[in-house]
């Protein structure tokens, strides 16, 4: 009965709908007329999906009949208003009236639609009680400490900064101003808008205005709106609603710039490019008077009144920064002042520019020095354009390629990544382990040090004490300038398509590249093959033949995403990525494709539900590692009627980080003898680890950091005889450590911090006579002195008290 109404209430709807459009533009000049069909059109995708809803509808009665009689009426009225002009004062309050009506209907149906929507809001629960009191700030660092970085935070400014001191001046003055509400700071790629926002950001005066109500989004050229908007209502611990569709989204940022209304508020909108100008309309319209918008583009978007241009830096403010960046105030340099300032004097005062170029040639012989000057002064001006800054850094680029040429390589190769994404250090080791052999993963971590040093990427150390060589980068990330992510992209995509090192393909909706959908079974030779898609994607692939490559990398933000089937031809392929951007889970379909893959060495998921193993079994012979990183994996091993040892008999290490759906470990995991390191970290509802885990009797390495409802530890890894590190800091609720722990009798490194609920030690620890290092904190540290007079070599290391909340930072989306 109740779908019957709902029908009719659509049905009501629809002729009204088809009224409004049969209005001429004559008459759509009075505003209520334009007002309604604005509204109809917001509401038409709602209440189609009322009328199909097949549940018990809680939607009153008298309500839909009072909708539909204001619909049957505001037919007669469209029809009557259609015919006349002017309207009378009467029929001009009717249609006012008829507006506020369905503006209603839209509220209830918005509230509605969101509340039926699967209950898949992202938040962080069963935070230990230790972890709730504390009063967590996600929008602005603290001024006292380093804050943690959430969701629409303000990132850290480069170590110098020069040139900025008037600049920000003028934007306090021109954003205090009531008159106006919207900014742009415009200047080409490099010159340092973004720091200028940043820095204005952490403005004391800045600060005390807009206290708590700052949020800083990098929107970059393929604006996701939805994202957008999850990513303020996370910045303010809020439940994050999914959004049917883009007009529900712009609807709950209205929502929430109304919410913080009665507290000014900043919003940064920064690297905004031409295709998001509808964006800025939209805030442009909006005008709060509370709200002010800074945005930083390469573009002027003169229609939102007049931008700020930032200005390169002057002489003076251009030598400080190289002098910094080339070390010439450091060492006894041997540089004369006007060969510095003639190198300076051709990077026309971009920051980005100098920066890169000062580190270049830091401690190069000046014969090098006069060799770059002369090849810049054989052309026209280096930097007249984007195009000449990538001339510009290109020279950093070779001189790169003389010290080494894998680093040059390892740089190349991050360009296969979204712009503006953090990219896991942890997918470099993979794909940099088999392509640049790079057996070790140190010597990842390392090149990454070299390319920051060099000011060609930014590596990012999110844990508390990044002195720990642990071997742990989960927290590490890559940071990449725009500029020197296209200055990756143009240098592997200078031959032609099929002669590529690396092929990097980035699609926007079902838009293939030409010389794809017209290549004609040519093989490509590529190493690396990069697929970007966004959420619009829906295709089927074209066929593509790569017999030479490695390594593939796909990066995507659909809900459900296939592998192309011309994966299950690529037989040399060792690293697969799979990464998912956004806050939830996506599904992965053609599974099986993998089991052709008889080299494939390291796969890597991200966000990705994974498939019940006993519906798509797959033999993977060959590999090695796993990882799984914000995976929903519940289902993959429910009900298993299969022997996981069987398809992965080799896997040396899996790392499970972020897994929220992990309440247990699976007994099955514990078949994988050939384990050397397991590594389940973030996993907050993780309880209990199976007694069978000491069946892992070649396991090297056990990383349960951050797992904060594990209680205890089996009795049974006291088998674990050959295990040499053992991680349990931050798991706040372990009571007890196993009586037999002794029986690890090779472990020489024992990381328990933040294990506030350990009140003594069993007597066997004394056995444990190769262990060379605790680390831990105070409070647990007192535990360890009764037995210091027997453990002689014994170091425990105390760490600071303070929360790890690492679990708690903005993921790549």
């Amino acid at each position: 009965m109740a779908s019957v109404k709902r029908e009719a209430l659509e049905a009501s709807f629809l002729a009204l709908y088809d009224a409004i459009k049969e209005v001429n533009d004559h008459h759509l000049m009075f505003k209520a007329l334009v007002d309604i069909r604005s509204t109809l059109d917001c509401i038409k995708p709602l209440i189609k999906e009322t009328a199909e809803d097949k549940k018990e509808s809680d939607f009153p009665d008298d309500e839909l009949h009072h909708f539909r009689l204001q619909m049957e009426e505001g037919i007669e009225l469209i029809q009557k208003c259609s015919k006349v002009v002017p309207l009378s004062t009467s029929d001009t309050n009717k249609l006012g009236h008829l507006c506020k009506s369905l503006q209603r209907l839209l509220d209830i149906l918005k509230v509605r639609s969101i509340r039926d929507v699967k209950k898949t809001l992202v938040m962080v629960k069963n935070i230990e009680t230790k972890v709730q009191q504390i009063d967590l700030n996600f929008g602005v660092q603290s001024s006292s400490s380093e804050g943690i970085k959430g969701w629409c935070a303000i990132p850290e400014p480069p170590p110098l900064v020069v040139g900025l001191e008037g600049p920000l001046k003028e934007l306090k003055m021109k954003l205090f101003s009531d008159k106006i509400s919207m900014l742009v700071v415009t200047a080409p790629g490099g010159c340092g808008k973004t720091t200028l926002a940043i820095k204005f950001c952490q403005d004391g005066e800045v600060r005390d205005k807009f206290k708590n109500n700052i949020f800083f989004v990098t929107v970059s050229k393929k604006p996701n709106l939805n994202l957008i908007v999850e990513e303020l209502y996370q910045s303010k611990s809020s439940q994050v609603p999914d959004f049917p569709n883009e007009v529900t989204a712009v609807d709950w940022l209205h929502k929430f710039l109304n919410q913080t209304e009665q507290n000014p508020l900043l919003l940064v909108l920064d690297d905004v490019w031409s295709e998001s100008e509808s964006l800025l309309e939209m805030f442009d319209e909006w005008k709060m008077p509370n709200c002010k918008v800074l945005v930083t583009s390469r573009f002027a978007f003169p229609r939102f009144g007049s931008p700020y241009n930032l200005d390169s830096l002057s002489d003076e403010e251009a030598m400080a920064l190289f002098n910094h960046s080339a070390y010439l105030e450091n060492i006894s340099s041997h540089v004369p002042e006007d060969l510095a300032r003639q190198v300076v004097k051709h990077c026309k005062g971009f920051p980005l520019a100098i920066t890169v170029v000062g580190r270049s040639l830091c401690g190069q012989p000046i014969e090098i020095w006069k060799k770059r000057l002369s090849e810049w002064s054989k052309g026209s001006s280096i930097l007249d354009s984007d195009h000449d800054l990538l001339t510009c850094l290109q020279s950093s680029l070779d001189a790169l390629e003389k010290q080494s040429i894998t680093i040059k390589e390892c740089f190349l190769d991050l360009g296969s990544f979204p712009e503006d994404q953090r990219i896991p250090a942890t997918i470099l080791i993979d794909i940099w382990g088999e392509s640049h052999k790079l057996d070790v993963d140190w010597l990842c971590i390392a090149n990454l040090y070299e390319l920051t040093n060099r000011n060609l990427a930014n590596l990012i150390v999110t844990r508390k004490d990044p002195r720990e060589v642990d071997g742990y980068y989960t927290e590490h990330f890559v940071t990449l300038h725009d500029i020197l992510r296209e200055l990756a992209i143009y240098q592997s995509s200078v031959e032609s398509v099929e002669q590529r090192k690396r092929l990097i393909i980035d699609i926007s909706g079902d838009n293939f590249p030409e010389w794809w959908t017209e290549q004609k079974c040519q093989p490509i030779n590529a190493h690396l093959l990069s697929i970007s898609t966004d959420g619009d994607f829906k295709s089927k692939w074209p066929n593509m033949q790569l017999p030479q490559a490695k390594v593939l990398i796909l990066n995507f933000q659909s809900k459900k995403y296939a592998l192309p089937k011309f994966v299950e031809k690529m037989v040399k392929l060792k690293v697969l990525i799979i990464t998912k951007y956004g806050l939830l889970p996506a599904e992965l379909e053609n599974f099986p494709l993998l089991g052709s893959l008889l080299h494939l060495k390291r796969i890597r998921f991200e966000r990705i539900s994974i498939p019940s193993i006993s519906k798509s079994p797959v033999l993977l012979e060959s590999l090695e590692k796993i990882s799984l990183f914000m995976c929903k994996i519940g289902q993959a091993f429910s009900n298993c009627s299969v022997r996981l040892v069987d398809l992965l008999p080799n896997v040396v290490e899996m790392n499970i980080d972020y897994c929220s759906d992990l309440v247990e470990l699976p007994a099955m995991l514990c078949e994988l003898i050939s384990l050397k390191k397991l590594s389940i970290t973030n996993s907050h509802k993780l309880s209990a680890l199976p007694e069978e885990i000491g069946k892992l009797v070649n396991l090297v390495v056990l990383r349960l950091r951050s797992c904060t409802d594990l209680t205890e530890l089996p009795d049974s890894t006291q088998s674990l005889i050959n295990l040499t590190s053992l991680d349990i800091s931050d798991c706040f609720s372990i009571k007890d450590l196993p009586q037999h722990i002794g029986g690890m009798r090779s472990l020489e490194t024992l990381n328990m911090r933040q294990c506030s609920r350990l009140q003594e030690l069993p007597a066997s620890v004394v056995d444990l006579e190769q262990l060379r290092e605790v680390i831990c904190d105070e409070e647990t540290s007192v535990l360890w002195e009764p037995f210091l007079s027997v453990l002689k070599d014994i170091h425990v290391r105390l760490v600071k008290d303070d929360m790890n909340l690492n679990w708690l930072h903005k993921f790549p989306t």
